[in-house]
């Protein structure tokens, strides 16, 4: 069994947002060619995608010819619009969610959904929160690794983790609006270097922000195999032990308590990284992740695990296991 907790999604379409609020920003589908569609911002084009990002069938037939069993749906970053004014962010953050309790629910064994916030505002990530839990039936939600600049352990932004916390909703943490990407344009550089800093940035924000600490049963994952956190840990680790001054002053507890309390997503794609990630992390916080449909993930979600010699124990527990404790799952029927 495979289940791939790192999958994006958007709707076909949606209302011209631009024209509905009155000011820029607004991510539209620009559909130019059959099967093919433009996210633009503005008259800027962001990415091309293609129909898997939104038709349902052709994901199941994609699945299919992969082996996954259940996919993970949580939307695309940039849809976040953490800049937005708070009311406007709720009504996209609505219109995303609709779609994704849609989907999930016309195929609930194949599908899990993950809804997105309007995180500039706590309150209304709240109430939103709680109507994708309660109302439509997702498993829980998708942010970024900072709000507009502030770092997770902000304490305008505890309140969100502690209603997650408090109604069981499993979070997955993918980096965006990464610092310093104006200066690191060249070379695709904010996906390749700006995204690991940026999750390490997160993972240690909330670490040493006392959030993990605050909040036991709070679950959280991170995108692409935690970033450059794990491979630098050593580094954080001894900037606690020989400056706490600087770095404990909101949790003194030690950094290596955390490894194993949070789950990372195995998209690493290299097996001595992979190796590394379950020996720093244990075998039992990685969670088959492909970022599925794009290019940076893996186009066969599973491969490295499945061709690795990884025992089958250990195997078993990164493609689907790992991800049922994550989103607190006993036991799933599929198919």
């Amino acid at each position: 069994m495979k289940i791939d907790i790192h999958t994006h999604i958007i709707p076909e379409n949606w209302p011209n947002l631009k024209e509905q609020f009155g000011y820029e920003g607004w991510i539209s589908l620009d559909h130019h060619h059959p099967g093919s569609a433009q996210m633009k911002k503005g008259d800027e084009v962001f990415r091309i995608v293609e129909s898997n990002c939104w038709d349902p069938k052709i994901r199941l037939k994609e699945c299919e010819e992969s082996g996954v069993d259940i996919q993970v749906l949580s939307t695309v970053p940039i849809m976040f619009s953490y800049w937005a004014k708070p009311n406007d962010a709720l009504v996209l953050s609505k219109i995303l969610n609709d779609n994704i309790a849609k989907v999930v629910s016309k195929n609930p064994k194949r599908f899990i959904g993950l809804g997105t916030l309007p995180m500039q505002s706590p309150e209304f990530a709240i109430w939103e929160l709680e109507r994708c839990v309660k109302k439509l039936g997702l498993h829980g939600v998708q942010i970024g690794s900072n709000i507009n600049g502030l770092n997770l352990n902000d304490a305008s932004l505890f309140p969100v983790f502690e209603a997650a916390s408090d109604l069981g909703a499993s979070i997955f943490i993918h980096p965006w609006d990464i610092l310093g990407q104006d200066q690191i344009k060249q070379y695709w550089l904010p996906w390749l270097v700006g995204m690991p800093a940026e999750t390490s940035r997160a993972i240690c924000s909330m670490i040493f922000g006392g959030i993990f600490e605050r909040l036991p049963k709070l679950r959280v994952a991170f995108a692409h195999g935690g970033g450059s956190f794990p491979a630098t840990f050593g580094r954080i680790q001894h900037g606690y032990n020989v400056r706490p001054d600087l770095c404990a002053t909101d949790n003194n507890i030690d950094p290596q308590k955390y490894l194993g309390k949070f789950w990372v997503d195995s998209l690493v794609h290299d097996l001595d990284a992979l190796n590394f990630l379950i020996n720093k992390l244990g075998d039992t916080s990685i969670a088959l992740g492909s970022d599925y449909p794009f290019p940076l993930g893996e186009s066969n979600p599973g491969d490295l695990i499945e061709k690795s010699n990884l025992s089958d124990d250990i195997k078993s527990k990164i493609l689907y296991k790992n991800a049922l404790d994550w989103l607190n799952i006993d036991k799933i029927n599929f198919k």
